[in-house]
């Protein structure tokens, strides 16, 4: 590691950190206008939860390739062509509204976009190690996690003005420039790279990599760290009960149920998005500020405390029927949430980094993700299915996620507090 890199903020770093302001910036927004145009177009949870499910199931596949692919070819590289490449699949949404069934348009549009941040994220996080020093792992992790945090507080809010002012179209072609900036700036990117030499290897078909490699990647948490694989299923588990409840209530609750005109709610509905990006902008603050005092070990306290945050939201209803109470009641739930979990984020990603071998890190993260992230299309597709079933009392679906949430944090405080 060279004198440059021996601080947190190095050239590259720095160049990382706004190339991802950017980016996510764009990827928020993006993420946030299309299945909001769907809700309203169609006001149904049920489709909105399964076109969401079939949305996280490209990131499911394309993560395991994006750590093949972070190990194997320079991050930079990686980063650049796929931003381009986002900024493509936008404008193609564009020009294809109105000549193409939305549903089918939809569906496919958000699954490659998913896929996308699938194999893109492994780059991200793999690059932290090999830009900054041991020592700096948290810092830098709480830096990833806050500007991301902060691009997504400020692509909803403004996605959801500009959405309900001027339509679809101007926050898409918005958030394609997003996505070109990004990829030019990051093409001035350095990031330590040696070439496998190894003509074997080179000769191996990518499902065979893909294979080897997610095995060895399996047998390394099994085998040699198992505590990475404990953290693993508690992560499963609270995308299942928790994550999707927010990913589909949060959004079908402000503008399908709460009582607002679908202009105000679609504004109402960025600003709650917002909520949840200014609580992970805390989280990654205070994180980075208790670094030195944050331990694995405590990290089950966390996620009792964001299941706790969400019992009022299915409480306040049943005594309420004011639209607006309810709202802000939504809002500080989630950002209180998002506190607990960004910190218990940065742990997680931090304690990964620091027990894995380098030249493992991207294929392991990229398992990592893979694996908590099957339960969040089985989750968006149980929500959609039970605000349906469960119209006019909402709120038992709130409570049924808060309780088996905290239920599960019970047991993972023990699983945390043997590390």
């Amino acid at each position: 590691m060279n004198q440059t890199q021996s601080k947190l903020f190095s050239k590259d770093f720095t160049l990382v950190v706004i190339g991802q302001i950017i980016s996510l910036f764009g990827n928020a927004g993006v993420r946030f206008v299309l299945p909001l145009y769907l809700l309203n177009q169609t006001g149904s949870s049920v489709l909105y939860g399964l076109v969401t499910a079939c949305a996280f199931i490209p990131t499911i596949l394309m993560s395991p390739i994006g750590g093949i692919v972070a190990d194997r070819v320079n991050k930079r590289n990686i980063m650049v062509v796929l931003d381009f490449f986002t900024a493509g699949v936008i404008l193609g949404f564009s020009f294809l509204m109105g000549s193409v069934n939305l549903l089918v348009l939809m569906t496919v549009t958000l699954m490659i976009l998913y896929g996308i941040a699938g194999a893109y994220q492994p780059s991200v996080q793999a690059s932290v190690p090999a830009l900054v020093e041991k020592e700096h792992f948290m810092a830098a992790n709480s830096v990833i996690n806050t500007i991301s945090s902060l691009a997504s507080l400020l692509g909803p809010v403004l996605g959801g003005i500009l959405y309900s002012a001027y339509g679809l179209k101007p926050v898409l072609w918005i958030c394609s420039v997003c996505f070109l900036v990004s990829a030019v700036m990051e093409i001035f990117i350095k990031i330590p790279f040696v070439k496998k030499e190894n003509g074997e290897e080179s000769n191996t078909n990518i499902r065979t990599m893909i294979k080897s490699d997610f095995a060895e990647s399996i047998a390394f948490i099994r085998k040699e760290k198992p505590a990475i694989g404990k953290g693993m299923l508690v992560i499963c588990s609270i995308n299942l009960f928790l994550a999707s409840m927010i990913i589909v209530g949060l959004p079908y609750m402000i503008t399908e149920v709460l009582p607002f005109d679908s202009a105000l709610a679609n504004r109402l509905c960025g600003y709650a998005e917002g909520a949840l990006a200014a609580g992970g902008l805390a989280g990654g603050i205070s994180a980075g500020i208790f670094a030195g005092k944050l331990t694995i070990r405590k990290a089950g306290y966390l996620i009792i405390a964001a299941g706790c945050c969400v019992l009022p939201m299915g409480i306040v209803p049943v005594f309420s029927s004011s639209g607006m109470v309810n709202y802000m009641v939504i809002i500080v739930c989630c950002f209180g949430c998002m506190v607990c979990s960004t910190i218990f984020t940065v742990q997680m990603m931090s304690f990964v980094q620091a027990e894995t071998s380098a030249h493992l890190i991207g294929k392991v993260i990229a398992v990592i993700f893979t694996i908590s992230m099957c339960a969040q299309p089985v989750g968006n597709a149980l929500y959609g299915v039970l605000f349906a079933l469960c119209k006019g009392f909402e709120f038992a679906v709130i409570l049924f996620a808060a309780v088996v949430s905290i239920g599960i944090a019970v047991w993972a405080k023990k699983v945390f507090g043997n590390f």
